[in-house]
């Protein structure tokens, strides 16, 4: 099973408020005594958490239903009930929620940033609250509202520098293994990376940056084809993109374009990034088919060259893409 999860829906409900007191006074003292009860206490909250140091969703994968605290009720001495104990579910940075009906409710930004998915149900109010001229001592209180609940489902956007975009078998996972610590799976069939993989790629003078190794596109993944919106809605979160055409492609400014276009299907905004177009695999390659695949391509399109395997190449393209991210 991957330890990759980035899609789950769970069952929340907030708690029920507390209902409020319809105590009257009795000391012995006061012959009238009049009400004397406290408000209910609000149901437990729901909410959504942002935590830095989760990286999947894999930690909710198996919970299926989250349920808040019910409030207290009020007491005498017109004493307000406690509060329901409010519920977290901690998600990594870039999850979304959504209802049942799609609409996002919140998305996560920052560490410990909070937000509430169902909110408690209010206490009712204590007999106090329904004193009048006409009725001195009411002998009633008001119950407590019930708490929000419903499925929502939680969509993890993946954040980071560069995004690798290219069809299966185009590279991208010898890539990141080679310029960063992580291990992705590789092997020479479609769909070798099924789950997006993170690598810190360590850059001059202790500088670095993130890059996503992100499932290949197939032609038609924006009609939801393939991995389809799996793998597109992961593109959304990162601040620019490396195409990467291998150079054993038959032809490479045409694959470039179907790659663009699929972006361009699923979400118009994602061709407003900044990008780099590279050819991998280039170890494959002499200096003159280097020259003939770089005249495929326009004058402001022109591909860097690399080979995740010899390291050629591999200075130039972390320069480029840092001058990118910091240019």
């Amino acid at each position: 099973m991957s330890n990759f999860v980035d899609y789950v829906k769970i069952h929340c409900k907030s708690g029920h408020g507390g209902a409020g007191s319809a105590h009257l006074r009795r000391e012995k003292y006061i012959p009238k005594g009049g009400p004397d009860g406290g408000d209910g206490g609000r149901g437990g909250h729901v909410i959504m958490k942002g935590n830095a140091q989760e990286w999947t969703l894999l930690p909710l994968r198996y919970t299926r239903h989250v349920k808040a605290e019910r409030g207290e009720n009020g007491a005498k001495n017109q004493l307000t009930g406690a509060y329901g104990a409010d519920v977290y579910i901690e998600v990594p940075i870039g999850t979304i929620a959504k209802n049942e009906e799609g609409e996002i409710i919140g998305e996560i930004m920052e560490d410990g940033q909070e937000i509430i998915l169902m909110e408690g149900g209010k206490g009712g109010k204590g007999n106090e609250h329904f004193k009048s001229s006409t009725n001195q001592t009411p002998r009633f209180a008001q119950p407590g509202m019930d708490g929000q609940e419903g499925f929502v489902v939680f969509e993890l956007k993946i954040l980071a520098d560069v995004g690798l975009v290219g069809f299966p078998n185009a590279g991208k996972s010898t890539l990141l293994a080679s310029v960063s610590a992580a291990k992705p799976k590789i092997a020479n069939y479609a769909f070798t990376t099924l789950t997006p993989n993170l690598g810190i790629v360590d850059y001059r003078n202790y500088k670095s940056f993130v890059m996503a190794d992100i499932p290949g596109i197939i032609e038609g993944a924006a009609e939801g084809k393939g991995l389809g919106h799996r793998f597109l809605r992961h593109i959304e979160r990162n601040s620019i993109l490396l195409f990467l055409i291998p150079a054993d492609s038959e032809q490479h400014f045409q694959e470039f374009k179907i790659l663009e276009n699929e972006l361009k299907e699923y979400n118009p905004e994602l061709l407003d990034k900044d990008f780099i177009i590279s050819v991998s695999k280039s170890d494959l390659l002499d200096d003159e088919l280097k020259k003939e695949i770089a005249a495929e391509f326009p004058e402001n399109k022109q591909p860097l060259f690399f080979s995740g395997v010899t390291g050629e190449g591999l200075v130039e393209l972390k320069d480029a893409i840092w001058k990118q991210l910091h240019g």
